[in-house]
């Protein structure tokens, strides 16, 4: 039988689960890298357990150890993680129009949706990776600039930097939809 201690703590882990998947599919690329690294990351905070303490930000300690592990499972490969760009041209080339007509009342209206979400997904992953994963964890995930200096283990001023760069670039990266939108109206 678990003590109440272990059922509380992992009540607040579990809490973080959907969170922590968006960020493993940002570090890895593709679902399945994406469900192991969260399963590691589980099994990490399980073992490491007696080093949390209830009511803390559990949020954090699991983004940390989730990023620690991808870092070193990285190293040990030795290779880049795989990035997602393109994969909406073979999917769409395989749908035909009654699958579309599925989509919603205008399927180009979610043609166009789905065409934003991969331009800026594509515009995230080509930031440096120092602007991503502090653009990621703050405008993605929702972490506070304290959070998010916790868990990449640098000075708050420098996320409030990385941010701010990061998101310079993502306006200019994404200027041209923009464009469209003025154009479309």
């Amino acid at each position: 039988m678990k003590s109440e201690k272990r059922l509380m703590f992992e009540q607040e882990i579990l809490s973080h689960l959907d969170r922590l998947y968006g960020y493993a599919m940002h570090l890895c690329g593709n679902s399945e890298d994406a469900s192991d690294l969260v399963q590691d990351t589980y099994v990490s905070a399980l073992k490491y357990e007696k080093q949390y303490s209830l009511g803390t930000n559990a949020g954090a300690w699991l983004f940390t150890i989730m990023r620690n592990t991808f870092l070193n499972k990285m190293r040990s490969k030795n290779r880049k993680p795989v990035g997602l760009a393109g994969g909406w041209i073979d999917e769409l080339s395989r749908k035909d129009i009654s699958e579309l007509r599925k989509l919603g009342p205008d399927p180009s209206i979610q043609l166009l949706d789905d065409l934003l979400k991969e331009d800026i997904r594509e515009a995230i992953n080509s930031l440096p990776k120092e602007f991503r994963d502090t653009v990621v964890l703050c405008d993605v995930q929702g972490f506070s600039y304290s959070e998010i200096a916790s868990i990449l283990d640098i000075p708050i001023g420098t996320v409030r930097s990385r941010i701010h760069r990061g998101r310079s670039i993502l306006r200019h990266l994404l200027a041209e939809w923009k464009n469209i939108a003025k154009e479309g109206r």
